[in-house]
């Protein structure tokens, strides 16, 4: 008997209709990257993104409700990938005092996150000022980055390393840092290396840190 099972379920040339809609996601998400990291999301239509990942308007809007939803997405799966490479390192230096730390997870998220030009262009640029509801997704990542910041600060109080303050102005001053550098490397057509925005990192979050 044909034409059985669910539409989720159903198989095409081998293939579920589920395994064919989250290849559809994925064309869409290196679209985006695509577009978004080389034309700016002002300057990327739906259509083009369609175009590019090979898929039709109907299948776009079963994955994304709008372009900003397809934005958000990327910024949290670069954002993402940025935060696994920091825990997992940092559980490897659960001993390590704060400068090793701080030098190993400085690295890692902005290499992670700016790396690929694309990735700095879509989480550190094509985000800002698109609408209050993105505007509120990355309000949302800072203040997650915040408190981890905080603990990281609090955790070298316990181990004698730093005063005990407050921290939250002093992590927001070091995402605000993070943000600025990046946007201005991935922008700028100077010599500015991605190096040299890591070891600026590392600079002011130390002396932050141990500030009275």
């Amino acid at each position: 008997m044909t034409g059985t099972g669910s539409p989720a379920t159903r198989r095409y040339r081998g293939r579920s209709a589920a395994d064919r809609r989250a290849e559809r996601r994925e064309q869409l998400m290196q679209a985006g990257l695509e577009l978004f990291g080389a034309n700016g999301y002002g300057a990327t239509s739906i259509e083009k993104l369609c175009s590019t990942a090979g898929v039709s308007t109907r299948n776009f809007y079963e994955e994304f409700a709008s372009r900003e939803a397809l934005l958000m997405a990327l910024h949290d799966r670069v954002v993402t990938q940025g935060l696994d490479d920091v825990l997992a390192k940092l559980a490897e230096l659960e001993d390590a005092g704060l400068a090793e730390r701080v030098e190993a997870a400085v690295s890692l998220y902005i290499k992670a996150t700016a790396s690929d030009p694309r990735w700095a262009r879509v989480s550190y640029v094509e985000l800002v000022g698109v609408s209050p509801a993105v505007e509120q997704h990355r309000l949302e990542w800072r203040e997650r980055w915040a408190q981890f910041i905080i603990s990281e600060a609090e955790r070298g109080v316990a181990r004698g390393e730093v005063k005990s303050r407050d921290f939250y102005l002093s992590a927001l001053s070091i995402i605000g840092a993070v943000n600025e550098l990046i946007y201005h490397y991935s922008l700028s057509s100077t010599k500015i290396t991605l190096e040299g925005v890591i070891a600026e990192v590392r600079r002011l979050t130390m002396a932050l840190a141990v500030a009275p």
